[in-house]
């Protein structure tokens, strides 16, 4: 008899030996599901979830699975939200993504040189942000940009990372905090002597730089240029902003009506001084540059047909220019970027 009940006991030791190795294989074999996501909903039970990730094809035996998390405590603390099932894991590993709340990101990219409203456009247009702004002059992003009464500019260019369920609202948020310390440590850095009462006029100059720049390496002295006339209390003539000031009723083709227009507070050819507000989103590039610009006699620049411009100190020299660039122009011309728009300043 005694052999019998020892024999007995050697077998369930063996068993549970063999149960137990199983088990630690299984828990922490990684199974490869299909590229695929998991949504864990408020008020999911572990059981839900478990079958849901079963029927994923990313788990196995998920009672067994829901039983380790209540062994554990951890049934409690799983986090509501999106979860991407892209690579192998463990069970182990599952349970461990499910307990940090580590849920799928996303991202998105807002360019330099946008309006407010394409920034906006871009971002309720994309199916994981959920859309609440009711456009740029919602009161929601009027109170965020206080006391300055003009949302356009404020919002840094970027690419942000969200969670699905994240609003535009909570990525603009982002965005203008973001500009907020980008122009502030700018304007700390900023060159003596420039005509800005404060960072607000700076991030208007940037604006203008941004949408006037073709090339890079012409950033600065492109703000040297706009700088000195409003030193020399000229008029910056800049057809980007008046295009801006135009809005909706901007068609594709700047008339002579739209630059006599003194009814447009952005028309830079009527009024003296910066524009209103922004008139886009500027990149941190051309927020340095508006800060410290490039030093020299430039007054005018012309666009030569291929993104770059000729710079010239006198007008006589800009009219020479703008006759072998502008009147004869090649096929394949271009005076700015793709995103922008006619730019050089036009004689007084």
């Amino acid at each position: 008899m005694k052999a019998f009940f020892l024999t007995l006991a050697l077998g369930a030791l063996l068993l549970a030996g063999v149960g137990g190795t199983i088990l630690w294989r299984w828990w922490h074999t990684p199974i490869t599901p299909p590229n695929t996501v998991l949504q864990v909903d408020a008020g999911d039970s572990l059981s839900d979830v478990a079958v849901e990730l079963q029927q994923l094809g990313a788990l196995r035996w998920p009672d067994l699975w829901a039983l380790a998390a209540r062994f554990q405590g951890m049934d409690a603390n799983i986090k509501v939200g999106e979860y991407g099932l892209d690579t192998p894991r463990t069970p182990a590993a599952i349970l461990a993504m499910l307990v940090a709340g580590e849920v799928r990101q996303y991202n998105v990219t807002l360019p330099e040189g946008l309006t407010l409203a394409e920034a906006l456009g871009i971002l309720q247009g994309d199916p994981a942000i959920e859309p609440v702004l009711d456009g740029t002059e919602d009161p929601r992003l009027l109170e965020l940009v206080a006391p300055q009464t003009h949302p356009e500019g404020l919002f840094f260019p970027d690419t942000y990372r969200f969670t699905r369920g994240q609003t535009d609202l909570d990525i603009l948020t982002q965005a203008y905090r973001r500009m907020q310390q980008v122009l502030e440590t700018a304007w700390q850095q900023r060159d003596l002597g420039l005509p800005y009462g404060n960072a607000y006029e700076a991030l208007v100059m940037a604006s203008i730089v941004e949408k006037e720049t073709g090339l890079a390496a012409e950033r600065e002295r492109i703000a040297g240029v706009f700088v000195r006339r409003l030193q020399n209390n000229m008029r910056l003539q800049t057809d980007p902003t008046v295009i801006y000031g135009l809005g909706k009723l901007y068609s594709g083709n700047l008339r002579r009506s739209h630059l006599d227009d003194e009814s447009n507070p952005y028309n830079t050819y009527r009024h003296r001084g910066l524009p209103p507000s922004p008139i886009a989103l500027p990149g941190e590039a051309a927020i340095v540059a508006a800060v410290q610009p490039a030093a020299g006699e430039d007054l005018y620049f012309v666009a030569r047909g291929d993104g770059s411009h000729q710079f010239s100190a006198t007008l006589e020299e800009h009219n020479d220019a703008v006759r072998r660039y502008q009147l004869r122009r090649r096929a394949d011309y271009r005076s700015s970027p793709a995103s922008g728009q006619a730019v050089e300043p036009k004689r007084e």
